[in-house]
């Protein structure tokens, strides 16, 4: 058929953004077929929720926390949430950015980007990893140093593909910030449009993907 064969493992998927509400798909998708999902972006701050962490005002969906909670369940130990972030009064004063725990985000700050312990880990995880699916910046990266998370990733998927993995880039954030960072051609396959990471996982033939096909 046309499914694609089975992705080389590990397969990783980092996924990231402001919402839940619009990852809900690429979720439910992955989470059968990944052997972990790193998740970043202020979507995070919902998952934290679910988990009954002070998330102070950091963007929270909150129709959406009880979804946060089942796909918690469900996931397991393949679905891995920052371990710190970089906060801030407000996305406008860069000066105010720190590190903290997330278990200890203020009650009058915001989450604005994945903190350094989580990039380190994120970044090992992509470099062991065989198959990477990129889909959703890790914090508001056009607002630097709100931007060094998703470097980081960009950073870790070009050593992983100079390593054999093949890594797919899926989004307009996602392609946005791997341009900047100047490592487009450092990736397997970047398109700008989200869907291309569903279709791949569909199994729809994309340019770049065949390495997949071990046929």
């Amino acid at each position: 058929g046309t499914a694609i064969a089975e992705p080389k493992r590990p397969f990783v998927a980092i996924l990231g953004g402001a919402k839940v509400s619009g990852k809900i798909d690429v979720i439910e998708a992955l989470l059968p077929k990944v052997d972990g999902l790193l998740v970043g972006g202020a979507m995070a701050c919902t998952f934290f929720k679910a988990m009954g962490l002070e998330t102070g005002k950091s963007l929270v969906e909150p129709d959406r926390v009880e979804l946060a909670e089942s796909l918690l369940d469900r996931a397991g130990y393949r679905l891995t949430l920052p371990h710190d972030a970089v906060v801030s009064t407000a996305m406008d004063n860069p000066g105010g950015a720190h590190a903290t725990k997330r278990d200890d985000i203020p009650a009058d700050e915001a989450m604005f980007d994945i903190g350094p312990e989580t990039m380190k880990s994120y970044a090992r995880a992509i470099t062991s990893a065989k198959t990477i699916l990129w889909n959703g910046p890790m914090g508001v990266f056009e607002n630097p140093p709100f931007n060094e998370g998703t470097l980081a990733i960009a950073k870790a998927m070009a050593e992983a593909t100079k390593a054999g993995a093949t890594t797919i880039v899926g989004g307009g954030d996602s392609a946005a910030a791997v341009a900047e960072a100047g490592l487009e051609a450092a990736m397997s396959h970047v398109s700008t449009g989200g869907g291309a990471s569903l279709e791949f996982l569909e199994g729809k033939k994309l340019p770049g993907v065949e390495a997949l096909d071990d046929k």
